[in-house]
């Protein structure tokens, strides 16, 4: 099979791309650098020659041409400095001893701080004017030529220890500073799905290392909190279906060792109610696993929960049992999924007609761009502690008397779900009829009813 191109590479580590882009970045700079010092350190040494030759040529013309030409030769020049004295004409009249031969320099060139070579000398040339001519100074550059030199050899030195210098500070900094990084790869290359209470040292610093160790083990409580409510789903799942499961297994056993005490009416019946059972289990597990995937609501609508609320009265009140006050309904309109709003309906009605002793009250308002559903029971109640845990799935307080009634744990959990799922909440609270009060609170649609 062919490798991929490329795939032969290892790509540079971190730390190998950071050392090479800030040595790359010094290197540039002080190389950037250096040539701008030798720039404007070679200006400045060769104005300092030219102010001394200026100053020089300017004493030479305070004399006089006369005597100046008469004595011209006889000057204590050295072989730094040497002189022309040039009639109009630009001819050369006299000139010191190391300057005997040498061409005329031109008033402009010398103006402009000409470099000329004479007997293998290099001088930068100024020039004064007198009363019949020109006086022409030569100023030798070898000292700013030797200074500048001397200095571009220590630059050309210095320039690449300093960009060594950086390149193993950066290597040992940024590696100081990867070692976190390195330890948290390796704490958590160790979790496992088996291991997920495992966390990762954290510095102890408010640094960028230690908030990603914070960010990670939040990472990390989330992932195990996730896996255990999973577990304890599939657990308490296997449970419930294990029940109605082992009833009709019984049932069916015993119409066939006994199928003189077993009439077909009784175990239809069984069959009936435990698959009904079954039914509604699988149907909660769905909605609840439709709203972990956050598809619980594929579409809105205008949904008149007046209506739905009502319709579910009606049917309590035609199966008796409980005496329901339906009084403080109002009309109320909210946007959503009209099977899911009357599936919230329902869960918590039934909820509160399963815990009912005598009464149920249910009350419907809407207030500004809220809707308020709520059910009181006058049963036992929920403890306050307990408010939130029966929010949680396959959660019943009564065991017993939930699965007598034919609960599974599941319905409040689906009402909380299927209520986020359209933007509002589900609480438990205390009823001033002495037993549970469950709160709905929905965003009402804009639409008027």
């Amino acid at each position: 099979m062919a490798s991929r191109p490329g795939s032969g590479r290892r790509p540079l580590s971190l730390r190998v791309r950071i050392t090479l882009a800030t040595t790359a970045i010094a290197a540039v700079a002080l190389v950037a650098g250096a040539v701008v010092f030798g720039v404007v350190l070679r200006a400045s040494l060769f104005d300092a020659v030219a102010v001394s030759a200026q100053t020089y040529a300017a004493d030479l013309a305070a004399r006089g041409d006369a005597s100046l030409a008469g004595s011209l030769a006889e000057l204590d020049d050295d072989d730094d400095r040497f002189v022309q004295l040039q009639n109009d004409d630009g001819a050369v009249v006299a000139a010191s001893d190391n300057a005997e031969g040498a061409p005329a320099v031109a008033e402009d060139d010398a103006d402009d701080h000409l470099i000329v070579n004479v007997d293998g000398d290099d001088y930068l040339v100024v020039s004064e004017d007198t009363d019949d001519g020109v006086v022409v100074v030569g100023q030798s550059v070898d000292d700013a030529a030797e200074a500048l030199a001397t200095v571009t050899t220590q630059l050309a030195v210095a320039v690449p220890l300093v960009v060594l210098l950086m390149a193993v500070t950066t290597w040992i900094v940024v590696a100081r500073a990867l070692r976190p990084v390195e330890r948290m790869r390796r704490e958590v290359a160790a979790v496992t799905s088996s291991r997920l209470d495992r966390r990762i040292a954290e510095p102890g610093t408010h640094d960028e290392i230690g908030r990603l160790a914070s960010t990670m083990n939040e990472m990390l409580d989330r992932l195990d909190a996730s896996q255990t409510a999973q577990r304890r789903f599939i657990s308490d799942a296997s449970h419930e279906l294990r029940s109605p499961l082992a009833s009709l297994r019984q049932f069916a056993e015993v119409a066939r060792a006994h199928p003189d005490r077993v009439d077909a009416t009784d175990l239809s019946d069984a069959i009936l109610d435990e698959g009904a059972r079954l039914e509604r289990l699988v149907d909660g597990m769905l909605a609840l696993a439709r709203a972990d995937e956050r598809a619980l609501v594929s579409g809105a609508t205008p949904v008149d929960l007046d209506d739905i609320v009502l319709s579910e009265v009606r049917r309590l009140r035609s199966s008796g049992g409980v005496r329901i006050d339906a009084s403080a309904v109002g009309a109320a309109r909210v946007s959503g999924d009209p099977a899911l709003v009357a599936g919230l309906v329902r869960n918590l009605v039934d909820n509160a007609a399963r815990h009912a002793e005598s009464e149920l009250r249910v009350e419907l308002v809407e207030s500004g761009a809220g809707v308020l559903f709520a059910v009181d029971d006058d049963g036992q109640g929920v403890p306050a502690d307990q408010r939130e845990r029966i929010f949680d799935r396959f959660v019943r307080l009564d065991d017993a008397r939930a699965r007598e009634a034919g609960g599974s744990g599941l319905g409040l959990a689906i009402a909380r779900e299927i209520a986020h799922a359209h933007g509002g909440t589900v609480t438990a609270h205390s009823s001033p009829l002495g037993g549970a009060r469950f709160e709905v609170r929905l965003p009402a649609t804009s639409e008027s009813a």
